[in-house]
């Protein structure tokens, strides 16, 4: 598949990466890989956030987006995380996907280190030039704590593949800007459930979602609709699901995801790393309300 702007619209799930006794658990991952694509979800992104990144040893984060990449077998796009707050570890992992076959790679900004947007500019700018791969930028500034400024995304943009980037701001004055700024095929995607209507309405392509997780069938329907304009349809399901958005980061994500799934049915166990926990009782009471409520469970 060769991945341009054009194949990366819709909902695509920022996968859970199942584990068992402390190890990634292989099967379970194969299993809801295969129930989201059988669901009408668009993509598939591995080893990013909700897929616990920053808890996954080296090895194990090639080999997750190894095993999604075969299990996908070219159904729908795969957008492998691979970013860094070390552009030379950005650009291995990058490497590593492009070597498995991922259809494209979600580079986060840099955490912790606090880059100016020069740094930030430059060390995308490295990751393009060492590895030929179309790339999905990630700016994140709740989590990162630097803010990726619309004006560096639109430098980047210039660069051949650079195609797009995952917004997860919340502001959509930001995200307005962005798509003023950037050329007409470049790729915006929201990053936060609750503004991924909105941000198809007003230019974006769809959303990198926590929610279609447990929901991916409503949420590729959500995203079909905003795209074809169908104001009515798309209104009626984000106020369905929207309590239940609200219900995944009740409690610090991917942990609600997580449980939601093992609830369902659909992974072993809600199993999570340090120093992430599973959820408290009133966390989990209100998952369990928000879930039953779109009949989930």
């Amino acid at each position: 598949m060769t991945t341009t702007g054009k194949n990366l619209e819709g909902a695509f799930t920022a996968i859970v990466t199942p584990m068992r006794d402390g190890k990634v658990d292989e099967q379970s991952l194969t299993d809801l890989i295969n129930f989201q694509i059988d669901n009408g979800i668009h993509g598939l992104v591995p080893c990013g956030t909700t897929g616990e990144s920053a808890t996954l040893g080296f090895d194990e984060h090639k080999r997750v987006i190894d095993i999604t990449v075969k299990a996908v077998d070219g159904r729908v796009p795969v957008v492998a995380g691979t970013g860094a707050n070390s552009t030379a570890e950005a650009i291995e992992l990058t490497e590593s996907a492009r070597d498995s076959g991922a259809d494209a790679v979600l580079s986060v900004v840099p955490y912790y280190n606090k880059p100016s947007q020069e740094g930030l500019y430059q060390h995308f700018k490295a990751i393009t030039e060492a590895v030929d791969i179309p790339m999905v930028l990630y700016n994140v500034p709740s989590r990162t704590v630097t803010n990726m400024a619309p004006a560096t995304v639109a430098r980047l943009a210039e660069l051949s593949n650079v195609i797009g980037i995952k917004e997860a701001c919340g502001c959509l004055n930001q995200i307005s800007e962005v798509i003023r700024l950037c050329p007409k095929d470049f790729v915006v995607l929201s990053g936060d459930d609750f503004t991924s209507m909105p941000t198809v309405l007003i230019g974006g392509k769809g959303v990198i979602s926590v929610t279609s997780n447990v929901a991916p069938k409503a949420m590729a329907e959500l995203m079909e609709a905003a795209l074809k304009g169908d104001l009515a349809t798309a209104n009626e399901i984000h106020y369905k699901l929207f309590a239940l958005m609200g219900s995944m980061f009740c409690y610090p994500n991917p942990a609600p995801a997580k449980k939601g799934l093992h609830l369902m049915g659909k992974i072993a166990t809600p199993e999570i790393r340090l120093p992430m926990t599973e959820m408290d009782e009133s966390s989990l009471n209100k998952l369990i309300t928000e879930m039953k409520a779109v009949e989930l469970i």
